[in-house]
Parts: structure tokens; C-alpha cells; sequence
């Protein structure tokens, strides 16, 4: 029984890293390779429209599945070492978040406000949710890192991506919220949002590797 729960923790952690190099991955691929597609000025989201849209949507469906396997298996350990859910719960959050949102395919973005869909208002919201939750959630682990012996070697890299999320985030939020010809940023909105989304699962690449040597050095008896 304990080999086989060993083992899921394993594949989860496995999940966890394979998860946000495959979506960054597919969409930079997929973005170099679409047709009048640019990832300097254009969303990872547009990628969802057009006749190609369902391998970004797919991309999507495929990370929420693994990451939500992952966050499950972290739930459980802090969970057994008493340390709080907050962490874990807000990347179940954002797991599921970028799951839902695959099928809720954005609006263009020169679609008129008048002429929003209902799937475009949705995939808006849980879209907003999941980057919001990108520096909240790099803080709330880090306060656990450095409450747990265990991770304390990994709280001064959170560290740097919480303030580095903090500040593009904030950019981002800025750029995309001018209407389309009153920005500046407008011919690099594509670019700025990269710098929030791919540092962040950089950052949840190395957590999962982190929770997987964890793992197996537990399972080797020198994990306390």
C-alpha cells in the first residue's frame, strides 16, 4: 500500500514538471509556426482561435489535468507535515482555472465591448484569476518555505520570482488595460504577458523537481 501511494506521489511530482514545459512548449511552437501570428503583440489565448485552436485548447486541457494531479499530491504532504493548504489550495486554483478557460476561448481583441460572447467573458475572468494568482501564490509559499526546515533552501528563489511576478504583472496590467491605439505598449502586449506567464512556470517547474527529490530522498531515508 505504500509503495503504490510512493508511487503516485512520484508520478504526481513527474506531472508537476512536465506540465509547464509542454504549455510553454506547444504555445511558443505553435505561435512560431500559425500563420499571422506574432508572440510580440498577440495573446498566448488567440492561439485558441482559428481553425488551429484546438491544439491551444488542448494545450490548456492538458496542463490543467497534470498540474491539478500535482497540487493534489503537494495538498497531501503539507498536509501530513501540518503545514497550512493555502499554498497548494491557490494552485489547484490556477490549475483549474487555465483548465475551464481552454474551451471558453477569448473574444478577438478588436472585438467591440458591445459584441463580448458569454465564453469570452468567462475565459476573461478565470484568466484574470489565474495571473493574479501567479505572484499571490509564489508569496503565500514562500512564507511556508521559510516556516518548514525542509524548503528553506527554496524560499530565496521564490523570493526573487514573487518580486520579479509582482513587477511584470503590475506592467501587464497596465499595458492591457489601455484600449487598443491609446497603448504604448500595444505592439508588445504579447511579449509582457511572456514575461509574467513563463517565469512562472519556470517557477512551478522547479518546485515540482524540488517536491520530486524531496520525494525520493524520503524514500531513501534521508528525508525527515
Amino acid at each position: 500500500m505504500q509503495k503504490t501511494h510512493n508511487k503516485f506521489l512520484r508520478l504526481a511530482a513527474l506531472a508537476g514538471t512536465i506540465a509547464p514545459i509542454l504549455f510553454v512548449g506547444i504555445f511558443t511552437i505553435e505561435g512560431l509556426l500559425r500563420p499571422g501570428y506574432t508572440a510580440m503583440d498577440m495573446y498566448v489565448s488567440a492561439l485558441s482561435l482559428g481553425p488551429r485552436g484546438l491544439i491551444q485548447i488542448a494545450n490548456f486541457l492538458i496542463f490543467g489535468t497534470l498540474f491539478l494531479f500535482f497540487a493534489r499530491a503537494v495538498s497531501y504532504e503539507f498536509k501530513k507535515r501540518n503545514v497550512t493548504q493555502a499554498g497548494p489550495t491557490l494552485i489547484t486554483i490556477f490549475a483549474a482555472c487555465l483548465f475551464i478557460s481552454g474551451p471558453f476561448v477569448m473574444d478577438p481583441v478588436n472585438a467591440p465591448r458591445s459584441q463580448t460572447t458569454l465564453h469570452g467573458a468567462i475565459h476573461a475572468i478565470l484568466g484574470g484569476i489565474a495571473f493574479f494568482l501567479m505572484p499571490i501564490s509564489c508569496f503565500v509559499f514562500l512564507r511556508q518555505f521559510y516556516q518548514d526546515p525542509a524548503w528553506n533552501s527554496f524560499a530565496p528563489w521564490t523570493l526573487l520570482m514573487s518580486i520579479l511576478l509582482s513587477a511584470t504583472l503590475t506592467l501587464f496590467i497596465f499595458a492591457a488595460a489601455l484600449p487598443i491605439g491609446q497603448s504604448m505598449f500595444h505592439d508588445w502586449v504579447g511579449l509582457i504577458q511572456r514575461m509574467v506567464l513563463i517565469p512562472y512556470m519556470l517557477w512551478l517547474f522547479t518546485f515540482a523537481l524540488a517536491f520530486y527529490k524531496r520525494l525520493y530522498w524520503k524514500t531513501s531515508g534521508n528525508f525527515r
